[in-house]
């Protein structure tokens, strides 16, 4: 397991932000994490990288306590905020070359490590040329490519594609794809783009008012999507139409050969939006 929390909280001036969250995600998976506005996300995010403490609760990385292994668990993470983080003025090697720095990587492995960034966000005709020059997209792999240079076992990606166009979104979430085949990541990833999620996450997990509502597997999350209710007279039934039609046609026939009324259908969500929608309610959020 890559990451399990147990009774997680957080308050701040009286408000619980988290409130005995619990959660776990499985090593080298792609977890979705959903939430409205206020939901408690950047705050789990920050406290798992160390930028805000947790009030109470238990974090565990890769089995190690987060409390007595900080450096270790700072030395395999990676976050990548929504922000720009880094220097417009440089190039993207130059940026890359200090971020290097800061990360005391071996100045023997350095220029390999930046090489192997940059083939991996695809920004080798880009390299030599400064950051304020670059597209959104551009801007948005830049800021990707910097998380990679410790090679982490576990990146944070919060809301990477906000601002871009179609072409440079599709081109990341691709990117994102590979890091996670061929590094084996365990990616952490925030958007409020439903589509991307269901794109990318292996598991999705939906935060509201500081803790877990909904959590489980794409797969799943899908099948539940198909499942139809139909409510007739005293009897509900209800019909996975996943792998097909048939099984529902059969029912209404026999509804009809049966001279039965149907009071209601209803057919699940038609999208993870629409479940995300459900489940959080569709009050704005500030």
């Amino acid at each position: 397991m890559a990451i399990k929390i147990k009774s997680l909280d957080k308050t701040y001036d009286k408000y619980e932000v988290l409130k005995n969250l619990n959660l776990h995600i499985k090593e080298g998976e792609i977890f979705g994490l959903l939430g409205p506005n206020g939901a408690g996300k950047t705050t789990l995010v920050s406290i798992l990288n160390y930028l805000e403490k947790k009030d109470s609760g238990e974090i565990k990385i890769f089995g190690k306590s987060y409390e007595e292994n900080k450096n270790y668990i700072q030395s395999i993470s990676s976050y990548v905020p929504q922000s720009y983080a880094f220097y417009p003025d440089l190039t993207a090697y130059e940026n890359l070359e200090f971020f290097a720095a800061l990360y005391k990587i071996n100045s023997s492995l350095m220029q390999e490590k930046i090489n192997s960034c940059i083939k991996m966000t695809a920004l080798e005709n880009y390299k030599n040329k400064q950051a304020k020059t670059f597209s959104g997209g551009l801007k948005r792999r830049l800021n990707i490519a910097i998380g990679l240079l410790n090679d982490p076992k576990i990146l944070y990606l919060d809301e990477p594609t906000v601002g871009i166009d179609p072409q440079s979104r599709k081109y990341i979430l691709d990117i994102i794809q590979n890091i996670n085949k061929e590094k084996k990541t365990t990616i952490i990833y925030t958007s409020h783009y439903m589509d991307e999620i269901e794109y990318l996450c292996h598991e999705i997990a939906i935060l509201d008012k500081g803790h877990i509502v909904k959590k489980d597997s794409k797969l799943n999350l899908i099948n539940e999507n198909s499942n139809v209710v139909i409510n007739c007279q005293d009897e509900q039934i209800s019909i996975n139409t996943q792998n097909g039609y048939d099984e529902l046609l059969d029912v209404f026939e026999k509804i009809k050969k049966d001279k039965k009324r149907i009071s209601s259908i209803n057919y699940g969500n038609k999208s993870l939006e629409e479940m995300f929608l459900k489940i959080t309610k569709q009050d704005l959020r500030d």
